[in-house]
């Protein structure tokens, strides 16, 4: 029961009841009169503003800022197709571009173009008093007061809104003034001078006098390696050192080949006519083309006739005599030496042997003579062949040498045309440049041109509304204000939450005649 009477203890220390809705209103009524008047205040001036300021137009602007612009190129090649896709706009570039619509001087140039320096209070008042001085300020309006100039540039800048355009590369600009005429004016002002500027900061001046310069030198350069060039082609009489060469070496790899070819031909002769020349010597000149065999018949046939007589003559010996008389057996021993020479006879048969010149002979001697013949060409050739490759080689040599010297120069006068032909382009490119500067065909475009507004950028009953809103949320905070700093206390809640004693009781201060009491006093 204390703790719901006096509040909850935490930690040992006791909490104060929370506030409520019965609390914030019971604030409102207790400072209703202040609630009012300053409600009142606040809401006649804002009306009494929206009356008397007048009314602002606002002139707008929008810049689309590309990549780069597109050069044409001027070539007399056909155009190259390629799937290059230029990078996109960063916020760096955008920022810069930013930064460049609001730099000093580009500022400065429109608060003289425009005239929106004004002279001082001083200066009108001793105008007024002085006509003599309003003559003499009317002589110098070409040259404005410095000082008017940098407040009128501080001024324009402060009102000058340069924002860029969330996820897109637009960059808006506004300008608000109770002019109209004047903001469109400022704003094409604007356009005018910064499309200038850009040009100038993206695009130095002589950059197509320095590139013609330098084209000329390179031409001049080029001029003088063409005529070495020549002059050496004159002198060494190589007109194409590459392709000279390149036949010399082909015709020495084909001598070369030519020569090693010989070579092999020779050994290989060389080999046969050993081979022939030992078969010659293998060979016989003469051989044997017919062989007859056969008996000998007129030896036989004498041979049979002596041994006929030796018989008759036997009989007729063994018909007179004995056998075992003398010339009987004289007789017989003839006639068996007879038949031992018909049966020698017989067993010897007559050979008859024909001889001719040997053809492997005569083919032998015939490729002999015709190998060493052929040696003897081959060798020939082999020393014409080996002369030419010696004089190919040496030319293949000399023609490298000379190559290497023509190469040099070849390289000095490609090198000096393509320097050439650089500038060239250069030159060109700073030329086009140049002409889409002055016609301000540049990477930026004015995607909306500033025009004179017509209507005001607010109405003067949104003045009235917001001074409303203003005037409620003012009255409340400064009656929350007053209470804040009022050390009194209305409730026994205060009193036990701040002095930590119990409240015995309570009076009310005074009533209303209805037996309410209006507020109370501990």
């Amino acid at each position: 029961m204390e703790d719901q009477k006096y509040g909850n203890k935490v930690n040992g220390y006791r909490r104060a009841p929370s506030a409520t809705v019965r609390d914030f209103i019971g604030v409102v009524f207790r400072h209703r009169r202040l609630i009012t008047l300053s409600f009142l205040g606040i809401f006649l001036a804002a009306a009494v503003a929206a009356l008397v300021l007048p009314d602002q137009y606002e002139a707008q602007m929008a810049i689309l800022v590309n990549r780069d612009r597109g050069n044409p190129v001027v070539s007399p090649a056909a155009p190259v197709q390629t799937d290059y896709t230029p990078a996109d706009v960063t916020e760096e570039e955008l920022n810069s571009e930013v930064q460049l619509l609001q730099s000093q001087d580009l500022l400065e140039a429109i608060v003289r173009d425009c005239h929106l320096y004004r002279p001082g209070l001083l200066d009108v008042l001793l105008a007024k008093l002085i006509p003599s001085l309003s003559a003499e300020a009317a002589n110098q309006a070409a040259q404005p007061d410095p000082k008017q100039v940098a407040k009128a540039v501080l001024k324009l800048a402060k009102q000058l809104d340069v924002q860029v355009v969330k996820r897109s590369h637009v960059i808006a600009v506004a300008y608000e003034t109770p002019d109209p005429q004047l903001s469109a004016r400022v704003l094409n002002e604007l356009e005018k001078l910064y499309l200038a500027k850009h040009a100038t900061v993206h695009r130095p001046t002589g950059t197509f006098d320095f590139f013609q310069q330098e084209a000329q030198q390179y031409r001049q350069g080029l001029e003088d390696a063409e005529a070495r060039l020549v002059s050496f082609t004159r002198q060494q009489g190589v007109v194409d050192g590459q392709a000279e060469k390149d036949l010399a070496l082909r015709q020495f790899s084909q001598f070369d080949v030519a020569l090693r070819t010989t070579q092999v031909e020779i050994a290989d002769t060389e080999h046969r006519i050993r081979t022939l020349e030992a078969q010659t010597k293998s060979t016989p000149s003469r051989i044997t083309t017919q062989v007859k065999r056969g008996d000998n018949g007129q030896l036989l046939q004498q041979l049979t006739s002596t041994l006929l007589e030796l018989e008759l003559r036997r009989t007729e010996l063994l018909s007179k005599f004995e056998p075992g008389y003398r010339p009987v057996q004289e007789v017989e021993q003839k006639i068996a030496e007879t038949r031992a020479a018909i049966a020698r006879a017989e067993k010897s048969p007559i050979k008859e042997e024909t001889t001719d010149r040997d053809p492997t002979q005569t083919f032998l001697a015939t490729e002999l003579a015709k190998a060493n013949a052929d040696l003897a060409g081959l060798q020939a050739r082999a020393a014409a062949t080996a002369v030419a490759v010696r004089a190919y080689q040496q030319n293949a040599r000399w023609l490298d040498e000379k190559e290497v010297a023509q190469q040099d120069l070849i390289r000095d006068v490609k090198a000096a045309e393509d320097n050439y032909l650089l500038y060239l382009r250069k030159q060109e490119e700073a030329r086009i440049s140049d002409a889409l500067d002055r016609r301000q065909i540049v990477n930026v475009s004015i995607a909306q041109a500033a025009t004179v507004p017509v209507l005001p950028a607010y109405p003067k009953w949104l003045i009235v509304l917001l001074g409303g809103f203003l005037a409620a949320g003012g009255s409340i905070g400064l009656a929350f204000g007053a209470e804040y700093f009022d050390p009194t206390f209305r409730t026994p809640e205060e009193v036990q939450s701040s002095l930590e004693i119990p409240v015995l009781a309570s009076l009310p201060k005074a009533g209303n005649g209805n037996g309410h009491a209006k507020d109370n006093r501990v």
